[in-house]
């Protein structure tokens, strides 16, 4: 269990434990297709950042375990669709924004850092010119996160 989590009820720790899985299907899935290459780069992403997070060491090493699968099965319990399956994203991922006072400062700034970290290494993995860090239409809509407020603002 994550030590920054205890007062979070078991919803909400499922929900910090789910957003970085969510950003990645959002933004992967938002031109309509989540592909492998963006699925590898968010694995690449999670994995790098678990071992140099300094805050969040504990929730990338729990977040690393098995990601490949969680995110598989993840993507399954969504519609295909990505006009169907974005506005349900963007409704759990606003819900963050009620756990911010609930969690140490320091742990929700590098959380929600991590979280637009995600968001652009998914978005520049795939797509382009030769596949050259190109973001199209659809993930340019998503991948600042708006619908998540910076913790240190709220």
């Amino acid at each position: 269990m994550i030590r920054d989590f205890d007062k979070l009820s078991d919803t909400e720790t499922e929900l910090m434990l789910k957003a970085p899985f969510l950003v990645c299907i959002l933004i992967a899935g938002a031109d309509g297709n989540i592909d492998k290459k963006e699925i590898k780069g968010a694995i690449s992403f999670a994995e790098k950042k678990h071992k140099r997070a300094g805050v969040l060491s504990a929730f990338f090493k729990e977040l690393s375990q098995d990601f490949e699968d969680k995110l598989k099965i993840l993507i399954q319990s969504y519609p295909y669709e990505s006009t169907q399956r974005s506005p349900l994203i963007v409704a759990e991922l606003s819900e963050l924004n009620k756990l911010w006072s609930k969690i140490p400062a320091g742990f929700a700034n590098e959380y929600y850092a991590s979280l637009k970290d995600i968001a652009e290494g998914i978005a520049s993995s795939s797509g382009g010119v030769l596949g050259l860090k190109s973001i199209d239409s659809e993930e340019a809509k998503f991948i600042k996160l708006g619908m998540i407020q910076n913790p240190q603002v709220s």
